[in-house]
């Protein structure tokens, strides 16, 4: 084999070795590139993404198949089971909840200061868990549901690496969640690639049905914080959710730019500091990051 022979056989070698994200961002605009290296380099922590232009399918990666912990965005994983669960006649939006002392759970949310013995429906509390991202009322939801069924419904929709572990606090452990090689993960986990393949999805009537995909989509756009990506577009809309949770970041989410829809999930993780409050250096990271993102994906 001649010399030059080699070097073009070891030219698509070592193309086929290179990591996802790498081949992914080889159609992105060079600047955005650059931008989003730049603010993840001032960032102290660990950083994963992914972005799609659902318009034009170009795709925009860091670490987006490693992963990482959920904190709160699992609950669209549990809201696509609840509206499945009511699709499939097994459960009625009406169906009755009732908040008590012991299923009380602090944190985000507005349950855990109201009365024992009050009466939800099922559609109440599920809406308090996306709006708000109410603790209280997601464990309401997985009474009814079960942790293994949100996650058997993930895995008949073909994510097999978004998971969730346990109930908010404590309690309900699924089958994943009592292997000991996730209980890194607390609440939950997933990759952004997959969280960005779900909300597409969504945005393209694909999950449980056209209906129900838009109502999800539709109860998304009304998540009451606008934290982190989208935080400095508030001329756009945007169907989210964040989690927060320690020294854990993250968001999942469609903006709807004038340009097109961009789909993303940005997770930051690892911080030295534990800082409760709105201006957090990874919620103003993610506001950067998506509006690159945006701009760099409808260029």
């Amino acid at each position: 084999m001649s010399p030059r022979q080699i070097l073009n056989l070891l030219v698509i070698l070592l193309i086929s070795f290179l990591p996802a994200s790498a081949q992914t961002n080889s159609s992105a605009n060079s600047e955005m590139d650059a931008q989003v290296k730049k603010a993840i380099a001032a960032f102290k922590g660990t950083v994963s993404l992914y972005a799609k232009n659902l318009e034009t399918g170009e795709t925009y990666a860091v670490n987006a198949d490693e992963r990482v912990r959920t904190a709160s965005t699992i609950k669209i994983a549990v809201m696509i089971e609840a509206f499945a669960r009511v699709e499939e006649g097994k459960a009625k939006w009406t169906d009755e909840v009732v908040l008590t002392k012991e299923k009380k759970v602090s944190g985000s949310g507005i349950l855990f200061e109201l009365s024992d013995g009050l009466h939800l429906t099922l559609r109440d509390a599920l809406n308090l868990m996306m709006m708000l991202s109410d603790n209280t009322a997601t464990n309401l939801v997985l009474d009814v549901l079960t942790t293994d069924a949100v996650n058997a419904r993930m895995e008949s929709l073909g994510f097999k690496q978004i998971k969730i572990l346990r109930k908010v606090g404590s309690g309900g452990d699924s089958i994943a969640g009592k292997d000991p090689e996730n209980k890194r993960f607390g609440l939950g986990f997933a990759t952004p690639h997959e969280w960005v393949l779900v909300m597409e999805k969504l945005e393209r009537g694909e999950i449980v049905s056209k209906a129900a995909s838009k109502e999800m989509i539709e109860l998304m756009k009304r998540e009451q914080a606008r934290y982190a990506i989208g935080r400095s577009l508030s001329d756009l809309p945007m169907a989210s959710k964040y989690g927060a949770l320690d020294r854990l970041r993250s968001a999942v989410g469609i903006i709807y730019s004038k340009k097109g829809r961009i789909a993303m999930a940005i997770s930051c993780d690892d911080m030295p500091e534990i800082k409760w409050s709105v201006d957090n250096p990874a919620y103003l990271l993610m506001s950067s990051l998506s509006e690159i993102l945006v701009a760099g994906l409808t260029h």
